[in-house]
């Protein structure tokens, strides 16, 4: 059973090999092996994950059919700003490979939708991927423009999109 959670600490080394898996198996039509590379050569710290997340507000969405370590397993992520200038950008959303496709990825930007409205946030917008932006463009985000991030020297292209929520 698939289960919406607010992220949760323990979970912080899970959604390290969940992004970098996820990353991982993109299409190399959609990807390349070095721009996946240079996105995420390995997994990130649980540290570095932990801060990420709570410094944000963040959802997973756990399978309580399938446990580790007495914890039932991650297989989605999502987090938005909530400070500073950034406030409703949509930072991350990662869905574990063998998990794609089923809704989950849907399941976690309606979670943070309604919050964001229950906030009064005035918008959401995204950095999306060439994967995530047909599921943004289906929950009413438009292209601002495309987008460009450098890292590790590999310019890797995305999109800017956002939406009102007034």
């Amino acid at each position: 059973m698939l289960t919406l959670i607010p992220y949760q600490k323990a979970y912080a080394q899970d959604v390290a090999n969940l992004c970098h898996l996820a990353i991982q198996s993109i299409s190399e039509s959609i990807y390349s092996a070095e721009e996946k590379s240079a996105w995420s050569f390995a997994p990130r710290s649980a540290y570095h994950w932990h801060k990420r997340l709570s410094k944000s507000q963040a959802w997973l969405v756990v399978d309580g059919a399938i446990s580790i370590s007495a914890k039932p397993v991650c297989c989605g992520v999502i987090n938005v700003e909530t400070r500073f200038d950034s406030q409703g950008y949509i930072e991350s959303l990662y869905v574990a490979p063998n998990y794609q496709l089923r809704g989950i990825a849907k399941q976690l930007y309606q979670a943070l939708e309604l919050w964001a409205r229950q906030q009064k946030f005035a918008e959401l917008t995204v950095d999306a991927s060439k994967v995530s932006k047909p599921l943004f463009e289906s929950q009413g985000f438009k292209l601002r423009h495309r987008s460009y991030q450098e890292k590790r020297g590999v310019i890797i292209m995305g999109y800017y999109l956002n939406k009102p929520l007034s």
